[in-house]
């Protein structure tokens, strides 16, 4: 005979293993300062990678007026000044990725402790049939 409520466990589990269990068993297979620090490195890699393509375009885009103003222009202060700016951007954006990574790995072992308790659930039941 069929059994509902191993049935109606074993669709959740099924479910959730298709959606967002994929994910978050990825997530779950590393530690948190693992995770967090891998996900923190390729934030700073890509916002240097971004900050540096917009510093190359606005040069492309002012060259003649940067090239005739070269001689007059204070390039130890410039050269501060985007160091300033680029320290303060991709400090400001690993900040907010070592934020965003914590919620999601808490939030991944908090679904993968419901989704493996629910597999303990379903182990009883087998064995209490």
């Amino acid at each position: 005979m069929i059994d509902e409520e191993r049935i109606i466990l074993m669709t959740r589990m099924a479910s959730y293993e298709e959606s967002e269990g994929k994910k978050n068993i990825a997530i779950g297979n590393y530690f948190r300062s693992d995770y967090l620090s891998l996900q923190v490195l390729k934030a700073v890699l890509c916002g240097s990678l971004a900050y540096f393509m917009l510093v190359g375009a606005y040069v492309m885009y002012h060259f003649e007026e940067l090239m005739s103003d070269i001689y007059r222009m204070d390039l130890m202060g410039i050269g501060k000044k985007l160091l300033t700016m680029y320290l303060i951007g991709v400090g400001v954006y690993a900040l907010l990725a070592y934020i965003v990574c914590a919620w999601k790995y808490h939030n991944a072992r908090k679904n993968l402790k419901r989704y493996y308790n629910n597999l303990r659930k379903l182990n009883a039941l087998y064995k209490a049939r």
